[in-house]
């Protein structure tokens, strides 16, 4: 099973459709608190929450409760802006973890200090802008993961 960790996340849409995209593939989504949003809110319902019965969905409360969940992933891997490899060089094995930074802040140093060896980035050919929508970034390494794992 793969794990998408979302850090702080803001945009209930964003959220939403993360969640969708877990259900659909069968990964577990951890939602590491604050949100920027109510999980009853009408945007995250419109966007994803049809599929919130199918999904395996796990809140934690901060950082360290998350790292010492029994339900955590075995390894995690940081997507940034920051990261030095691209996500496709990466071989993901069963029970991975993708961190995803919040969409305003991404997420704070300290976790870039605690994930550095483990910074994946998703390249594009426009260096003038900074990522990628979160759902967007979310949607493009799950999809390569889950390949990897489904061969």
């Amino acid at each position: 099973m793969l794990h998408v960790v979302l850090f702080q996340p803001e945009i209930p849409q964003n959220t939403g459709n993360i969640g969708r995209m877990c259900a659909v593939t069968g990964s577990r989504l951890h939602l590491i608190h604050p949100l920027g949003f109510t999980i009853t809110d009408k945007h995250l319902k419109r966007s994803g929450m049809d599929y919130w019965h199918a999904l395996d969905v796990h809140h934690h409360n901060d950082w360290q409760a998350f790292r010492q969940s029994e339900h955590a992933p075995k390894r995690l891997f940081l997507l940034s802006t920051k990261g030095q490899h691209p996500y496709w060089d990466q071989t993901f094995q069963d029970d991975d973890g993708l961190v995803f930074g919040s969409e305003s802040a991404g997420v704070p140093e300290w976790l870039h200090a605690e994930l550095h060896d483990t910074r994946l980035t998703i390249p594009h050919a426009n260096k003038t802008l900074r990522s990628l929508n979160l759902s967007s970034a979310a949607a493009v390494v799950t999809y390569e993961a889950f390949r990897q794992l489904n061969k």
